[in-house]
């Protein structure tokens, strides 16, 4: 299956000059061969072609240029420095790499009730940067939602109409690092005429700018210096300028100048497109009961979603299986956080207990009786894996127990069901009841 899933899509281009040229699928497949074949293929490649060889990947569904999607197995050192993002200004040339990840665009942005505003504005912006009143552009929100995808796709779409426009995505830790290095080296004011030469300027992640004076007094000045030049600045923090403590007030009053725009969580029906769309992107097949699934259980990160396809897609290529709805299960129990807030281990006590038709308060007692026992193990299993609770905490629920008992029952079961097919079955069908509970 893992050939089948990685090699058998790959497309021979050309080779020449000990150059092999591959086509890829999409982008994620080009970052999952080079993560984890990167070095079978080097080896492969060096045995036939020689020191000299080299693999490079084209992506199928990019429009951009084979210069900017490829890269190359045999990684000299000139090479991996080559794709390093460099904002930095050289001898007071303005070549520079805008930083923009080709991926994100506005054509495979969802759009929901929750962005709305924000997409919007993005849209106008794009078609004319600078000159809306639009300036700065702050969007805010949790992690995952898709700030840093949003801001990116501006700054692409800018590009593409206006390809004489200096265009600069970085974050704000990167920002402050090359600041530092400017002092280091005595290049402030080239540091500073860099940056009050772009025409589009793209920091993410604003809000860790609090606390450190002298970089925002830097940007402040470079802040002004853009604004009044009819220069577009767009910005994205996890919160709104008004909550940013430890910010320099002048920024916080710049900051509110333009539009602040949040972006909420993604409703159900956008959560559902977002799966489809990168199902798709991934080149998955997955049925609509487990879109369903993932999208009723992990409800406020976009992130999440992603990750929840490509840890399936992962761990159905390796351990050569199916995707299925069990798979799908097992994979939201272990990366979805925002499912473990719903039900309190006293929720769990009472499904479990309702269900073997035991008193709840039973479980509480010293009573070793089989019944009690099982009842006060699964309830300790299902609070270990549903709550945020310690195991100390769980224990305490449960007649004061330490948390090394919990460690017993929640081991006792996994053992357990390996070689009981009835209590296996048990815990799935407790499981279905509690999971009703935290859709």
């Amino acid at each position: 299956m893992t050939f089948n899933t990685w090699f058998l899509p790959i497309r021979p281009v050309s080779f020449e000059e000990n150059v092999i040229k591959i086509q890829l699928p999409t982008q994620f497949f080009w970052e999952w061969i080079d993560e984890h074949y990167n070095h079978i293929l080097n080896k492969a490649i060096q045995s036939v072609l020689g020191p000299q060889g080299k693999l490079t990947y084209i992506i199928a569904d990019e429009k951009e240029t084979e210069s900017d999607l490829k890269i190359s197995v045999a990684k000299s050192n000139d090479d991996i420095k080559a794709q390093t993002p460099s904002v930095k200004p050289s001898n007071g040339n303005t070549t520079f790499n805008s930083n923009l990840n080709p991926r994100y665009r506005f054509d495979n942005f969802i759009k929901g009730e929750g962005n709305q505003l924000a997409r919007a504005t993005a849209g106008a912006i794009s078609d004319n940067p600078g000159e809306t009143s639009f300036n700065p552009f702050f969007v805010y929100g949790g992690v995952g939602l898709g700030k840093t995808h949003l801001i990116q796709a501006i700054g692409n779409r800018i590009i593409e109409k206006f390809p004489e426009k200096k265009v600069i995505y970085l974050s704000t830790d990167s920002f402050t690092v090359e600041f530092v290095e400017a002092i280091q080296s005595n290049r402030v004011n080239e540091f500073q005429n860099f940056y009050r030469n772009i025409d589009v300027l793209i920091i993410d992640d604003i809000q860790f700018l609090t606390g450190k004076e002298k970089t925002q007094d830097l940007f402040f000045h470079i802040f002004n210096t853009l604004h009044q030049a009819r220069k577009q600045i767009i910005l994205s923090s996890d919160r709104p300028p008004k909550e940013l403590k430890g910010m320099d007030e002048r920024l916080i009053s710049r900051f509110k100048w333009g539009l602040a725009a949040d972006i909420q969580p993604p409703e159900y029906e956008m959560r559902i497109a977002i799966l489809k769309n990168k199902a798709e992107e991934f080149g998955m097949t997955i049925s609509n009961d487990i879109v369903e699934y993932i999208a009723s259980n992990i409800t406020s990160n976009i992130r999440e979603l992603e990750g929840c396809l490509i840890k399936m897609l992962a761990t159905a290529s390796l351990n050569s299986k199916d995707i299925s709805l069990d798979l799908a299960r097992k994979i939201v129990r272990e990366i979805a956080s925002d499912r473990k807030v719903n039900l309190s281990i006293d929720d769990i006590t009472k499904i479990v207990c309702e269900y073997l038709n035991v008193p709840e308060n039973k479980v509480r007692d010293k009573t070793r009786k089989k019944e009690i026992v099982l009842a006060r193990q699964l309830s300790m299993y299902f609070a270990k894996e549903y709550t945020k609770s310690s195991l100390k905490t769980i224990g305490l629920h449960f007649g004061g127990r330490d948390h090394s008992t919990v460690i017993h029952a929640c081991n006792s079961i996994e053992v357990e069901m390996k070689d009981d097919l009835h209590l296996a079955e048990l815990v799935g069908k407790l499981r279905s009841k509690i999971e009703l509970h935290t859709s």
